[in-house]
């Protein structure tokens, strides 16, 4: 083994393992003394590698942590200094892969501490740096089981699990709503249910100006979190499973967020994450001819809709159309559709709907029940793997099923606020998003079927296009 006995690249390495508030505070600690110290030995300090709110016994990823190692191995970090061993680690089995790194490098007595006396260069240094990081990790351990038990029991008496960052919409204490972030959160679950994508909605939020709890950017996978996360419909969810009626008020009702929930999962089935290009686009264009599905086909920089043949399509691939005048004779007829007063009639009939819709929901539940008790019985042993898979595959079967049809049920929630609105709509159309003109276009047809052309024929003849009207 060699020893670096005068250091010419010193490092230093802090980590806290909670900082829910980006403080930094305890950190900046770690490093000021590390400093002095360095200071004190006369070592030069070429980088510092800083893990904030990182837990060391968790077993997750320390970023800065692994740079350090890489550093070490390729020679350009040749001391060390930490506020205390159990920076480094809490996890034996991670001291034992630092030791060797170490030892390779040549570099074992130039890891120091600021407090306690870690000496990584001799066997009895080892020996008690062995010793600490059992009794740190058997802390940690400790630690882990009662902040475990104590979530129990909170979740139990539906109170939240305080600590953490402030879930949105809520005030600190995680029990009383936030009326200005109550709204906002409201307005996601409106216009996400009208037909807006997550993408957008975050782009909403950002151009606004709408903070976020903890001060960062706006990611379209928190705008998600927030949207399906129980707590806003006043549910307690523990281990990922909701178990009952929270203490805190809810923001928006069980029904929506059932919504929502079937929603994300009928986009997930299709793959849809983002706005489509083409405004009818998605199943919703079907050929005279054949009667397949109409796909986007842009040609020469136009672009179109057609027939496709071949193995992956099946159409007859004869029938093409120009997508600007028929987007544009689809919109105008369904901004027409929204002052009829048909539509008024047939959405009086969605109060049964309505209906019908939290009947579903109360089966996505249920079925979600099964599955949860299914999971324990296969536990217990109470049932075969082959038995657990066979009864598993049935009730997701239903599930996915009832998921479907609550998303048909309650597509008239793209609707909402604009029966009687088709003339002054018209003036604001292309200022919304391509997602929510198709929510809209969605929500009133079922299915549009394009007839074939006329040679000779200049434009678009509208009596090639049959809508076929949902509501």
């Amino acid at each position: 083994m060699s020893f670096v006995t005068t250091p010419r690249a010193a490092a230093i390495y802090a980590r806290i393992s909670s900082d829910p508030h980006e403080t930094r505070a305890g950190v900046e600690r770690q490093r000021q003394d590390c400093r002095a110290e360095a200071e004190r030995l006369g070592w030069p300090l070429v980088d510092e590698y800083i893990d904030n709110d990182v837990s060391a016994y968790s077993g997750k990823p320390r970023p800065e942590y692994q740079r350090l190692l890489s550093d070490i191995e390729a020679g350009a970090v040749d001391a060390l200094l930490v506020w205390h061993q159990d920076r480094l680690h809490r996890r034996p089995i991670e001291l034992e892969h630092f030791f060797q790194i170490v030892d390779r490098a040549g570099i074992s007595s130039n890891i120091r501490s600021v407090t306690g006396n870690a000496d990584f260069g001799t066997g009895d240094g080892i020996l008690v740096a062995r010793i600490t990081g059992a009794v740190s990790a058997n802390e940690s351990a400790s630690k882990s089981r009662r902040i475990l038990r104590k979530k129990e029991e909170l979740a139990a008496a539906g109170l939240p699990v305080t600590g953490g960052r402030r879930p949105f919409g809520y005030t600190r204490d995680q029990l009383h709503v936030d009326p200005v972030e109550a709204d906002i959160v409201r307005d996601l679950v409106r216009r996400f249910l009208a037909g807006d994508s997550v993408k957008s909605l975050t782009e909403w939020l950002s151009d606004t100006g709408i903070p976020t709890t903890g001060g960062g950017e706006w990611r379209t996978t928190t705008v998600r979190q927030i949207m399906t996360s129980p707590r806003i419909a006043g549910l307690m969810e523990h281990r990922g499973q909701v178990i009952g009626p929270a203490r805190w008020p809810a923001i928006i009702t069980e029904d929506e967020h059932q919504r929502v929930v079937a929603a994300f999962a009928a986009r997930k089935r299709t793959g849809q994450r983002a706005p489509q290009r083409y405004l009818l686009s998605g199943g919703l264009l079907r050929c005279g001819k054949c009667g397949t599905r109409l796909y986007s086909t842009p040609r020469e920089g136009r672009r179109r809709y057609g027939c496709l043949k071949g193995p992956d399509h099946r159409g007859c691939g004869r029938l093409f159309i120009t997508a600007e005048p028929l987007e544009e004779l689809v919109t105008l007829a369904v901004l027409y559709r929204l002052d009829t007063p048909e539509l008024a009639q047939t959405i009086n009939a969605q109060t049964e709907a309505d209906h019908r819709a939290r009947e579903v929901a109360d089966i996505i539940e249920q079925t979600q029940g099964r599955l949860d008790d299914l999971g324990q019985m296969f536990a217990a042993g109470e049932i075969s793997r082959r038995e657990f898979v066979t009864m598993r595959t049935t009730i997701v079967q239903q599930q996915e099923t009832a998921e479907r049809r609550l998303a048909t049920l309650t597509r008239t929630d793209a609707l909402a606020g604009l029966f009687g609105t088709g003339r002054s709509l018209s003036e604001t159309w292309h200022d919304l998003t391509l997602a929510r003109q198709q929510a809209i276009i969605r929500a009133l047809t079922t299915v549009i079927t394009i007839g074939p052309g006329q040679r000779g024929t200049r434009g678009l003849d509208p009596n090639r296009v049959d809508i076929e009207w949902r509501v």
